[in-house]
C-alpha cells in the first residue's frame, strides 16, 4: 500500500481540485434523492389517500413520521460519523434509504406506510448532516466552501422542482408506490459513486461514545415533536398527556445541553451558539422552514383538489418556488460578496415573507398567476438559505463540523415538522370553521358524510363525489382555499420577523469567504 493509504483520517482532507468537485457533486446529487423524495410525497398523499384512506390522525402521521424521526437521530448519527467516519456513515445511509424504498411495494396499509417513511428517516439521518460535514471537510478554503455551499443548496431548489414533476409523471403511469421506488435506482448508484469518490473523514481524536446523552437527545427530541403533534391533533392546548409529555422532552432536552456544556468533549458542542454568525443562521434554517414547510404541503393539495390539475400538472405548477430557490441559490453567495452575508440572507427571508403575504393582499379570488409569484418569491428566500449555511460553516472548526451540520439540519427539520403541525392545525380549524355543512345536512346530505368532509379536503372530495353533492366539493374548495390564504398569512408574517431577528443577531460586515475565529 501506498504512504497515502497509510495517512491518518482526520477532519478535513487535502485532495485535489477535480475530486473535491467531484465529491460535491456526489454529496448534492444525494441530497437532491432525499429533497425529491419530500416533494414527491407531497404530491402523490392525494393518491396514497385514495388508495389506503387514512384518517386525518394516520395522515399527519404519514407526512410527520420522516421527519418525527430523523430528528430524534440527527444529533447521534452526526456524533457517530465523527467517530466512524463521514463516508462510510453516509454510505450506509444511501443502503438503508434504499432499502426502505424497496419495502413500499409490501405495504398495503396506512400504518406500515409510517413504518417505511420510518426507516426513510432513519436513513436521511444518516445522509443529510453527513453531506454538509463532509463538504466542511473537503473545501477547507472559506471562499470556495462558499461557492460549493450555494450549489449544494442550488441542487436542493432543483430536487424540489424535479420532485412534483417526476412525481406527477410517475403517478400518471403508476400507482403512488412509484413515488418511492424511484429512489431504489438513484441510490444503488449513489453508493457506487460515493464509494469511489468520496474521500474519508472523521474526528482525529473523538471522545467517548456518551451514551446517555444519546438517550436524552432522542427521546427529548421525538417527545418535542410528538407533544406538538399532540396539541394540533386535538386542537386544544387544554391536553393534559401533551403537556406532561412536552415538560418531560424539555427536561431532557435541558439536561442534555447541560451535559453538552460541562463535558470536555460533548456528543453535541452547542457551545457553538456563542458564534452570531452561526446562531443567525440556525434561526434563519428553523423559522424558514417553519413557515415554507406548511405552504407547501398545502398549495400541492390545492393545486390538485381545488384547481382540479393532474399530479404531473400540479408537479409543472410548482416550478416557481423551485425556479426561485435556484437562481437565488446559485445567485446568494456573489451578491453577499457585494452586499454582506447579513443583507442577503435578511433581505431574502423578507423576500419570502412577502411572496407569502401576496395570497392574503391581492385582492379578487385567488388565481394561478398570483400563487406563481409568490411561490418564485418564496423560493428566492429559501434559496438564501445558502447564506445561511456558509455562516454557520464559516465559524466551525473542522472537527466540529458534525457538531454544526447536525444543529443546522435539527434546524430545518424540526422547522419542518413544527410547521406542518402548528399551520397546519391553523389550516385544518379555519378549513373546518368555514366548512358549514348543516345546510347540506338539512338538504338530504348524511350527517356521517358531513363530518367526514371535515376531516380533509381530500375526504370532502370523495364524499361529494360517492353522495353526488357538487355542492359540497364546491364549498370544500373554497374553506380550503381560504384556509391556504389564511396560513399564508401566518406564514409571511413569521417570515417578516425572522428577517428584523436575523438582521439584528447577525454581525455587520460579516464575510463569510474568511474563517471565522
Amino acid at each position: 500500500m501506498s504512504t497515502r493509504e497509510h495517512a491518518p483520517v482526520g477532519p478535513t482532507v487535502d485532495v485535489s481540485p477535480a475530486r473535491r468537485w467531484a465529491s460535491l457533486a456526489v454529496l448534492s446529487a444525494s441530497l437532491l434523492v432525499v429533497t425529491m423524495d419530500l416533494t414527491i410525497l407531497n404530491v402523490a398523499l392525494p393518491d396514497l389517500a385514495a388508495d389506503l384512506r387514512p384518517s386525518a390522525t394516520e395522515q399527519l402521521w404519514i407526512v410527520d413520521s420522516y421527519s418525527l424521526v430523523l430528528a430524534g437521530l440527527l444529533i447521534p448519527m452526526s456524533a457517530l460519523a465523527d467517530r466512524w467516519g463521514r463516508k462510510r456513515l453516509l454510505l450506509l445511509g444511501f443502503v438503508v434509504f434504499g432499502a426502505a424504498s424497496a419495502l413500499v411495494v409490501l405495504t398495503d396499509s396506512p400504518w406500515q406506510v409510517v413504518a417505511t417513511r420510518s426507516l426513510l428517516g432513519a436513513g436521511g439521518a444518516m445522509i443529510m448532516p453527513t453531506t454538509l460535514s463532509l463538504l466542511r471537510s473537503v473545501f477547507t478554503d472559506p471562499a470556495e466552501r462558499a461557492t460549493a455551499l450555494g450549489v449544494w443548496a442550488a441542487v436542493s431548489a432543483l430536487g424540489a422542482a424535479i420532485g412534483p414533476i417526476a412525481g406527477g409523471l410517475l403517478l400518471e403511469h403508476f400507482s403512488w408506490h412509484a413515488a418511492f421506488l424511484v429512489n431504489v435506482p438513484l441510490m444503488l448508484a449513489a453508493v457506487v459513486a460515493g464509494a469511489l469518490i468520496l474521500p474519508e473523514a472523521r474526528a482525529a481524536s473523538p471522545a467517548p461514545w456518551d451514551l446517555p446523552s444519546v438517550g436524552l437527545s432522542i427521546a427529548g427530541m421525538v417527545g418535542l415533536v410528538w407533544a406538538v403533534k399532540r396539541f394540533a391533533e386535538e386542537e386544544t392546548f387544554a391536553d393534559a398527556l401533551g403537556w406532561v409529555v412536552l415538560a418531560a422532552a424539555l427536561t431532557m432536552l435541558a439536561t442534555f445541553v447541560r451535559r453538552c456544556l460541562v463535558r470536555d468533549e460533548p456528543l453535541l458542542d452547542v457551545r457553538l451558539f456563542r458564534r452570531r454568525p452561526f446562531t443567525a443562521g440556525v434561526v434563519a434554517a428553523l423559522m424558514a422552514m417553519f413557515a415554507m414547510a406548511a405552504i407547501l404541503l398545502l398549495l400541492a393539495q390545492w393545486l390538485q383538489l381545488v384547481e382540479g390539475h393532474s399530479p404531473l400538472a400540479a408537479g409543472v405548477r410548482l416550478l416557481p418556488l423551485a425556479g426561485g430557490g435556484l437562481v437565488a441559490s446559485l445567485l446568494a453567495s456573489p451578491l453577499a460578496s457585494l452586499v454582506g452575508a447579513r443583507t442577503v440572507l435578511a433581505s431574502g427571508l423578507g423576500v419570502a415573507g412577502i411572496g407569502a403575504l401576496l395570497l392574503p393582499v391581492v385582492p379578487g379570488d385567488l388565481g394561478y398567476p398570483t400563487v406563481a409569484v409568490a411561490m418564485a418569491l418564496v423560493g428566492a428566500g429559501a434559496g438564501s438559505l445558502a447564506i445561511g449555511s456558509a455562516m454557520i460553516m464559516a465559524g466551525t472548526p473542522a472537527e466540529r463540523a458534525g457538531s454544526a451540520a447536525a444543529i443546522e439540519e435539527t434546524a430545518y427539520d424540526l422547522g419542518s415538522v413544527l410547521g406542518v403541525a402548528v399551520l397546519g392545525s391553523v389550516a385544518s380549524v379555519v378549513y373546518r370553521d368555514h366548512l358549514a355543512t348543516g345546510p347540506l345536512v338539512a338538504d338530504g346530505l348524511p350527517a356521517a358524510a358531513a363530518r367526514a368532509a371535515e376531516d380533509s379536503l381530500g375526504a370532502a372530495v370523495d364524499v361529494a363525489t360517492a353522495a353526488e353533492a357538487p355542492a359540497l366539493a364546491a364549498q370544500a374548495a373554497a374553506a380550503f382555499t381560504d384556509a391556504l390564504v389564511d396560513t399564508s398569512l401566518v406564514a409571511g408574517l413569521v417570515m417578516v420577523a425572522v428577517a428584523v431577528v436575523v438582521w439584528l443577531i447577525a454581525p455587520r460586515g460579516l464575510d463569510i469567504t474568511q474563517q471565522q475565529h
